[in-house]
């Protein structure tokens, strides 16, 4: 019997560290997540930007940049 809770003790603590990587692991990439939105957010800005004429001149469209092999 005590060989029994020995080794679900084992069990358990080994559990818990898992548990404790994978709380870290998820912690990690909701940062990266938060990180990666910041940029794509300042990249939908800047093409926004760059679309919108602010001087007079004609609207950029991503179409004028396809290269003429198209």
């Amino acid at each position: 019997m005590h060989e029994r809770i020995d080794e679900l003790e084992i069990r358990l603590a080994f559990q818990e560290e898992q548990i404790d990587a994978l709380n870290l692991t998820v912690v990690r990439q909701q940062q990266e997540l938060d990180t990666l939105r910041r940029q794509f957010d300042e990249l939908v800005r800047l093409l926004r930007a760059q679309s919108s004429p602010q001087d007079g001149s004609e609207r950029w469209h991503a179409r004028d940049d396809i290269p003429p092999h198209y």
